[in-house]
């Protein structure tokens, strides 16, 4: 895979001159948890959760400044979208208790969720949608844009999917709702929400190393947007086979974080001024650090590279509230993670409280 992954970036090389937005909508019905809402939406732009609803509390909480003035534009209009996720509550109600029938499945805990939404690229336009549904931590249903059908992976879903494919206008007003209703909604956030979801923040770059036998870590955090990428070099050559990419994750202050290993077992010291890790984000030139001895962090150094220079003891921290947010959204998202995300579900987006899914 890293090799394939190392062809395909010869070939096509690094871009960050276009940013992918998107516009995101999970939700989640339930039953049997009583510790848990029974209905539950988050809504995501580009990543940053916008607002949260449940059957509990049955309003919307709204996470952004910019969403609230969103919906002061008309007056009334967040009380017009809170109707909308109670009405979509009950439908879910309802879809929850058909697959239960339909799995032949009386009591116990169970949880159905779907993932829709919308990407647009701003630099050529391009734009993407899903749609898909799962139920009790499997696959049930994803829908394809381009055929204009649905997949069902489970022969449960077969009756949902060909009562909706039968219905020639209801797939049509799918392709209509992503390709176009939801990428201007979508636009429209991006619009009132510029100054937060259209800035760009400087990486701060640090390298760390637990031990002398241990990878070289390039840690790069507090940029924004997400769309970064970090890579290490031996003579100005990307380096593929040695490198151990991460996952970008969220920090608690709406920036992100990434960090990718280099492994030096089999590399003497004296060659180790031959590497380097270079950091690309779009609006701001390449941060290249050299893999210098005196530039990496221990247990205990401090070295900061690449940012405004301030201390950076408490990088470990960093990375560690990186990833009990990501958690922390995953769980809001997901519910008790009784539905799994599974590889096809990791494009997932969410967006639409505008329809009522049947």
């Amino acid at each position: 895979m890293k090799a394939l992954i190392g062809l395909l970036l010869l070939v096509f090389g690094h871009n960050v001159s276009s940013v992918i937005h998107s516009l995101q909508f999970f939700q989640t019905a339930s039953s049997g948890l009583s510790t848990f809402p029974e209905y539950v939406t988050v809504l995501m732009v580009d990543e940053v959760q916008v607002e949260y609803y449940d059957s509990n509390t049955r309003r919307i909480i709204t996470k952004q400044d910019w969403i609230d003035q969103f919906y002061r534009d008309p007056p009334g209009e967040l009380e017009i979208a809170t109707e909308r996720r109670k009405g979509i509550q009950q439908v879910y109600k309802v879809n929850l208790g058909t697959l239960k029938k339909r799995f032949n499945q009386t009591g116990g805990a169970h949880v159905y969720q779907t993932m829709d939404g919308c990407e647009w690229d701003d630099e050529d336009g391009t734009t993407e949608g899903y749609d898909q549904h799962g139920y009790d931590g499997e696959d049930f249903l994803a829908w394809d844009l381009k055929t204009l059908t649905w997949v069902a992976p489970v022969h449960q879903a077969l009756t949902t999917k060909r009562r909706w494919e039968q219905n020639r206008a209801l797939m049509e007003q799918y392709k209509y709702y992503y390709t176009k209703e939801c990428v201007d909604w979508l636009k429209k956030f991006l619009a009132y929400g510029k100054s937060t979801l259209q800035r760009t923040e400087r990486p701060r770059v640090s390298l760390l190393q637990r031990s002398p036998s241990s990878p070289v870590v390039c840690h790069a955090t507090g940029f924004y947007p997400n769309r970064v990428v970090v890579f290490w070099r031996r003579d100005g050559q990307e380096l593929h086979e040695q490198v151990d990419p991460g996952e970008v994750l969220p920090n608690h202050d709406g920036t992100f974080q990434v960090s990718v290993d280099l492994d030096l077992t089999a590399v003497p010291q004296e060659d180790w001024e031959r590497y380097e890790c270079v950091v690309q984000l779009k609006g701001i030139e390449d941060i290249s650090t050299p893999l210098d001895p005196a530039l990496i962090r221990t247990n205990g150094g401090k070295t900061d590279v690449g940012g405004d220079g301030g201390d950076k003891s408490h990088i470990l921290a960093f990375i560690l509230t990186g990833v009990a947010v990501l958690a922390v959204v995953a769980a809001a998202v997901v519910g008790v993670f009784l539905y799994r995300k599974r590889n096809n579900y990791e494009k997932a987006s969410q967006t639409s409280w505008f329809k009522v899914k049947s």
